[in-house]
């Protein structure tokens, strides 16, 4: 804990009268939970926040309280812009462009390239909420119900239900922190890693009918298409990775997910203790965690999945 850095973004946020929070593209449990977390946390003091999201809020987290109050885009200038859960500015979207840097810039991901004016960035922590469960108290705000669903939903997505390497005891007692508002835990997980909907779950079926595996790699392949005929609503792979990632007898688990603007989204998973995808995706100008990470590559499906899976396997050594 650098107390010197918390206090000076606590008096930052004290002194803050017009927030805006953002988060990355393709926002998941973590960027939903964390940008929700910390909003309610500062409209209940009274503050003025905009919380925006470039991609807007998931099917399967429009349940949590305060999800209503997600924009895609600024609309109105702010006095504290800050970033949440994103490794690079590039990932918080088209509407940031010609934004500067945030003034705050808060992060779990090893690979954040310190893109802000203040940066509180704990790779050790299992999730972007994690960090801020452990420090709103600290910093003079209430955890409410509504609160403390919007972190827990971040802490049970990025630890996928508590069964991700680094799930430890430090962050299992900030979840029962939280549990102690209220809230109903069971529900939470089920909404956010159990239920799919038919056209996701349609989806799925397209990636699986493409499973390959190779060389200790085992990957699936979600085209535009795969999409359209599904009929799903999403630009990401419908958590379809952590299905992969079940798969027994591989090191390595990745997806390819085709963009409409020719671009590919890879994401990686490793498999096995001692593996780091992070410097993998990393190369491809993306980032993450040693065991998940991913990357936005530009050009033809067809081209970048070769090059990756190549890469992949020399890269890890597998």
């Amino acid at each position: 804990m650098d107390e010197e850095k918390t206090g000076v973004i606590k008096e930052r946020l004290e002194k803050a009268n017009h927030v805006m929070i953002a988060s990355h593209i393709r926002p998941d449990g973590d960027a939903i939970g964390s940008l929700l977390g910390l909003g309610l946390a500062l409209r209940d003091k009274g503050k003025s926040v905009q919380m925006v999201l470039a991609d807007g809020v998931p099917s399967s987290f429009k349940h949590l309280e305060g999800s209503n109050l997600i924009v895609k885009e600024p609309s109105a200038e702010c006095d504290t812009f800050i970033t949440v859960d994103s490794a690079d500015f590039r990932r918080v979207g088209k509407p940031f462009e010609n934004f500067g840097p945030p003034h705050i810039n808060i992060d779990h991901h090893k690979t954040n390239e310190n893109f802000g004016q203040l940066n509180l960035i704990e790779p050790e922590e299992v999730a972007t909420a994690a960090i801020l469960a452990r420090y709103l108290p600290d910093w003079g705000y209430n955890i409410t119900k509504p609160i403390a669903a919007a972190l827990l939903t971040g802490i049970i997505t990025d630890t996928l239900g508590f069964r991700t390497a680094n799930t430890n005891a430090s962050a299992l007692r900030l979840c029962a922190m939280l549990l102690e508002t209220g809230v109903d835990m069971t529900d939470l997980y089920m909404k956010a890693l159990v239920k799919k909907t038919f056209p996701a779950a349609r989806y799925w079926g397209a990636g699986l009918s493409r499973l390959e595996q190779n060389n200790g790699m085992v990957w699936a392949t979600l085209t535009l298409n795969d999409r359209k005929l599904a009929g799903y609503s999403g630009n990401d792979d419908a958590d379809l990775i952590n299905m992969i990632s079940a798969i027994d007898g591989n090191k390595v688990g990745m997806i390819f997910v085709e963009q409409s603007d020719k671009h590919v989204k890879i994401s990686w998973r490793a498999l096995e203790p001692g593996i780091d995808v992070s410097q993998v995706a990393k190369y491809f100008k993306g980032g993450g965690h040693a065991a998940a990470a991913g990357a936005d590559i530009p050009g033809e499906l067809n081209e970048i999945q070769p090059l990756v899976l190549k890469t992949t396997q020399q890269m890890l050594s597998i």
